[in-house]
């Protein structure tokens, strides 16, 4: 067993699961356009992706696995549903667990990522499954790929054109996503988290605003997010609009000189606080100091410090019901 959790910070944190209520509640597989579905995960909070089924008669790309043995199980009897033919691909948009612990149930597919995603799930492992100690993990190992896609690649199955685009740095230092031009649908990762609150710890604030851009330009008509209902472009803006709020409150806290936590306590969330896990907020505005500080990108963060700032912010020990 291997493991490594969807946000790094939360490894440091308690966290507590909840049980599934139902088997629905493992995922759920939705149409999106001809031969392609959308894998969802309500309530989409810690640990609960989003991925892509594109199912032609030649094969099946998935976009991204789950986070559990059993979660991942429903993606395959889902998928099973739709077509009989084999896992040719899994693309991982990145190294987070949520999106990668699965791979190893596809043994029959070639695993496609990043090459900084595949550095990380190699040296991080399993290393977040101790902190989600009431998560029912199951049989999981470390899977990374081996198929690396530094500039973009394109993948011809069954008629369907899918191109693999790196957008680095943005969610992390190794975000790619899935385009398909004929569709115009979108398989986005965590650059976009829709309803739920975004995280870039492992990321760079200016970086994600210049994938916005670049996807936004795609002018895709569905959009698949890592996190939340499936969406058309307006979500861009709503993104946008997010990190305006965490750039301005991490100058104002800057200029009070307060920590992440103080910073993120001192502002309105407004409508934000209607969205899962703002303690990521926290989060959010140490990415933005460093950034401001003139730290190269990516820095790591000093997450035995923030982590139990977020729980603070929240008020309790993070929640993941995956």
């Amino acid at each position: 067993m291997s493991v490594e959790a969807h946000d790094p910070v939360a490894a440091t944190c308690c966290a507590t699961a909840e049980e599934p209520r139902d088997t629905a509640e493992l995922g759920r597989l939705s149409p999106v356009a001809d031969h392609v579905y959308a894998f969802t995960q309500p309530d989409w909070g810690w640990g609960l992706n989003n991925s892509g089924v594109i199912a032609t008669d030649e094969g099946v790309l998935l976009v991204d696995t789950c986070f559990t043995e059993r979660r991942t199980a429903r993606l395959r009897e889902e998928t099973a549903r739709v077509s009989d033919a084999p896992v040719r691909y899994v693309v991982n948009t990145h190294h987070h667990g949520d999106h990668t612990f699965g791979n190893c149930q596809f043994p029959e597919a070639a695993v496609i990522g990043h090459p900084y995603c595949r550095d990380k799930i190699l040296s991080e492992g399993l290393a977040v499954v101790p902190y989600f100690d009431t998560v029912e993990w199951g049989d999981i190992s470390v899977r990374p790929p081996t198929v690396l896609c530094e500039d973009r690649l394109t993948l011809q199955l069954g008629g369907l054109t899918a191109e693999i685009i790196p957008v680095a740095p943005a969610h992390t230092l190794g975000d790619v996503v899935v385009w398909l031009p004929g569709p115009r649908v979108l398989f986005v990762g965590d650059i976009i988290f829709n309803g739920c609150t975004p995280v870039i710890t492992d990321g760079s604030l200016s970086g994600i605003r210049a994938a916005l851009r670049t996807l936004r330009a795609l002018r895709p008509e569905v959009v698949v997010p890592g996190h939340g209902p499936l969406a058309g472009p307006e979500v861009f803006d709503a993104a946008d609009e997010y990190f305006d709020f965490v750039e301005d409150a991490a100058r104002k806290g800057r200029a009070r000189g307060l920590n992440p936590l103080e910073a993120a306590r001192a502002v309105d969330l407004g409508a934000y606080a209607a969205w899962n896990d703002s303690e990521r907020l926290v989060a959010n505005i140490a990415r933005t100091y460093s950034e401001m500080d003139g730290e190269p990108v990516g820095t790591p963060l000093q997450r035995k410090e923030i982590a139990p700032m977020m729980t603070a912010f929240a008020g309790r020990p993070l929640r993941c019901r995956a």
